[in-house]
């Protein structure tokens, strides 16, 4: 089975050795985004917008794999200080109906760039 490799303008570009997004079959595998706003490549201020500007990152990613936000299956997240994890919550119920993603959120001790908030997952994309 072939790896498409998934890049987009609309979020931030790899500041590493990875890929935003790898497609296999009908399985897209989101690497982690952070808060970096696409254009500017700088991470937005404050926890808040931080955790919008995650979710609108993949859902770029997903929209350029020809999916959507809503066709996550696995969402991952990692933030600096789990009393966030509300805020994310709630935010979360603006970018997701239900059916949700199955999901697990992580404390870690830091994140690239000092960001607070990292989000990943597995996207299943219907063709």
């Amino acid at each position: 089975m072939s790896r498409q490799v998934i890049h987009t303008e609309n979020a931030p570009a790899a500041i590493g050795t990875y890929s935003q997004a790898i497609l296999v079959g009908d399985t897209l595998y989101l690497s982690g985004q952070i808060g970096l706003d696409p254009y500017s490549m700088e991470l937005v201020e404050g926890i808040e917008a931080q955790i919008r500007r995650v979710f609108d990152n993949l859902k770029a990613v997903c929209e350029a794999a020809g999916g959507t936000l809503a066709d996550i299956a696995k969402l991952n997240i990692f933030l600096t200080d789990l009393s966030h994890f509300q805020l994310v919550n709630q935010i979360m119920g603006e970018y997701f109906a239900q059916p949700y993603p199955a999901r697990a959120a992580l404390g870690v001790a830091s994140l690239p760039k000092g960001a607070l908030v990292e989000m990943d997952g597995v996207v299943i994309i219907h063709q």
